[in-house]
């Protein structure tokens, strides 16, 4: 068949406007793709008790997101397929077809221009002080008090809170994360006031101090990224995300992660906002 310009050129052009179109809406949908392959891709990054690889085996051994990843395969009839990412790299990871899943990224309004996630929240993380063990803590207002050392990243939600909720106290602001908990370790403040998930190593890492979240508590949800534009594989992950809360296995999952990790889970805040009341 004889083949004019314009007919190459409107072809050419239906071509690049296939590959202009977002991958779920060229190929099957991903459930389709994973029951088709066999394993569920999921993201995973050494991040306890989120992620975390057992150094003996190289098995990714523990963490809520591998738990989850393992339960979602199981339901699909699937195998657990984990795919070492980073934090930064994991939105890349998606779009370019490498996973199905990375647990444990939150739901800005920047990553939803990138990814999907479901309505559902995976966990809440709360914001948290890191302690001496012999300071009273239960309420923002215990730690209202005139002579209370409080340490906090400059500029951060948790300046903005602590200058809103404990403007008696003393109020000592960082460059970082890390140089305000240098400051709790060398005792030049009473307490570190961070999201809970980096106090966690902090306190494995000092063994010392005690976590708490302090009433009312200040919690955000975290979620889960999934590859733009299949509603079908959003909304079956919002269902087993809300069920998984819903029955308390997220919790316990979250609890088996902190002892592997080396903490007494009674003694760090639960990930589900309704024990924290």
């Amino acid at each position: 068949m004889t083949i004019n310009r314009r007919t190459a050129l409107a072809g050419l052009a239906a071509g690049l406007s296939l590959l202009s179109l977002p991958l779920a809406a060229r190929a099957e949908g991903t459930l389709e793709e994973v029951k088709k392959r066999g394993a569920l891709r999921v993201g995973v990054t050494q991040a306890p008790p989120w992620y975390s690889k057992d150094p003996k085996t190289g098995a990714w051994s523990s963490g809520v997101g591998v738990e989850m990843g393992k339960a979602m395969a199981t339901a699909l009839g699937v195998k657990f397929e984990p795919v070492e990412v980073t934090w930064g790299n994991a939105i890349a990871a998606l779009q370019g077809n490498k996973i199905d899943i990375m647990f444990m990224l939150d739901a800005t309004s920047e990553r939803k221009q990138a990814v999907d996630f479901p309505e559902s929240p995976l966990l809440y993380y709360s914001l948290a002080v890191l302690a001496r063990d012999d300071l009273a803590v239960k309420t923002w207002e215990d730690l209202n008090k005139a002579g209370v050392r409080i340490a906090c990243p400059q500029a951060s939600t948790m300046d903005r809170w602590l200058t809103a909720h404990t403007p008696k106290a003393d109020i000592q602001r960082f460059p970082g994360n890390a140089e305000a908990i240098a400051a709790f370790q060398s005792g030049r403040v009473d307490a570190v006031c961070l999201f809970h998930p980096p106090l966690l190593a902090a306190r494995q890492r000092l063994g010392k101090g005690k976590i708490v979240v302090p009433t009312p508590a200040e919690s955000q949800p975290s979620s889960a990224a999934l590859r733009k534009g299949d509603r079908e594989f959003q909304a079956w992950v919002d269902k087993m995300l809300a069920t998984y809360y819903r029955d308390g296995q997220t919790q316990k999952w979250y609890e088996a992660a902190l002892t592997d990790f080396g903490l007494d889970p009674k003694l760090v805040p639960p990930v589900m906002k309704e024990m924290l009341n």
